[in-house]
This record gives structure tokens, C-alpha cells and sequence, in this order.
């Protein structure tokens, strides 16, 4: 397919990817823009130059399931009053929550209350009504807790394609505390 013709089809992919709000495979994109997967994934380079090159206030970006238009971060604080308006950050205390969750999932809400020392159930909720956090499963004890992991709308909010993107945790000293420290998870029975 020549250059010409690719170039044709920038403004066609950039109003699918615009108007999805959502990633979208090269799959997807190939079979709505009726073109190969190869030149999808030429037009996907295309665009991604073109909007740096204007250093537009969206770039391109890959995530988990496929491609979306975000944001450029370094245009971010001109969004603050909009954020203010629609103010959807979170607590420190759901920040806190939500890491604990990432970092040793799958984990029960009393493994998270003994790690925090605070009950946990208010968080949770917010998480889960974020779409942050999941149920995943039942740890195999007495009483079958709920565990609960991250979502795909976790990946999404922090740029990462799967979780063995997220950063490594740091040493710790032992005498800094037991709860701090990985420990080994029973695998998850699925949620029915």
C-alpha cells in the first residue's frame, strides 16, 4: 500500500480511535478501517510521529488491549482546573490501599488491614466502584475470604500493559517489619 494512500487513512484512524475512548487492538482497527494488520501497524506509526512532531495535546499510546489516544503527560497541568471541577483523585489512604492490592495480589481485606492497621472496608468499596480493584477469587481457609485483585482499568490508569510492568518494590531492612515483606499466597479458587 503506498505512502499516499496510508496517509489517506490517518484522519479515518484517528476519529475510530477518538471516538472508541477505549484501546483497540490492531485487529479491530484493521478489520473497521478495511486495511492489512502490517499497515495498520504502519498507520499507527504514522500517527504516532505526526502527533509528536505537532507536539499535539494527545499522543498516541499502547496499552493493555490495543491502542488509544491519551492525554500528552507533560500538558497536564493545564487540565488542573478541569480536575478540580471533576475532582476523581484518590485518598492517600485508597492510594495506600490500592498499592498494597497491586503489589501482593491476590490478598484478602484482612491481610490489607493488618499491613494498613485500619479497617479497610470503605476503600475497598471506593475501589471497587472506581473499577480499580476485583473480587478474584476465595482463599482456601475457614471463613473463605474474598480476595481481591487489580483491573484492567487499573493497567489503563497507570500506562501499563500487565503487571510485570510495575516497578520493583525496595529492600527491607527485617527489623523495618514482617508485614511489609512478600509473603506466598494460596492460589485463588474463582469466583462462581
Amino acid at each position: 500500500m503506498g505512502l499516499m494512500f496510508l496517509s489517506d487513512m490517518l484522519g479515518p484512524l484517528e476519529a475510530v480511535l477518538f471516538a472508541s475512548g477505549e484501546p483497540i487492538s490492531e485487529k479491530q482497527l484493521a478489520e473497521i478501517l478495511k486495511v492489512d494488520r502490517e499497515n495498520v501497524a504502519e498507520l499507527l506509526v504514522l500517527e504516532k510521529e505526526r502527533l509528536d512532531e505537532r507536539r499535539s495535546g494527545i499522543e498516541l499510546q499502547e496499552t493493555v488491549g490495543g491502542w488509544q489516544l491519551v492525554t500528552r503527560a507533560e500538558y497536564f497541568s493545564y487540565l488542573e482546573t478541569l480536575s478540580q471541577t471533576m475532582d476523581r483523585r484518590l485518598s492517600h489512604p485508597a492510594m495506600e490501599t490500592l498499592a498494597i492490592i497491586a503489589f501482593r495480589q491476590p490478598v484478602t481485606k484482612q491481610e490489607i488491614e493488618g499491613i494498613r492497621g485500619v479497617h479497610a472496608e470503605k476503600v475497598l468499596s471506593l475501589l471497587i466502584e472506581r473499577d480499580l480493584i476485583q473480587e478474584v477469587g476465595r482463599k482456601a481457609v475457614i471463613g473463605r475470604p474474598i480476595l481481591y485483585g487489580t483491573t484492567v482499568t487499573f493497567l489503563r490508569c497507570f500506562g501499563l500493559r500487565d503487571l510485570k510492568e510495575l516497578p520493583a518494590l525496595p529492600e527491607v531492612a527485617p527489623e523495618e517489619g514482617e508485614a511489609i515483606n512478600r509473603r506466598e499466597m494460596p492460589e485463588a479458587e474463582p469466583v462462581p
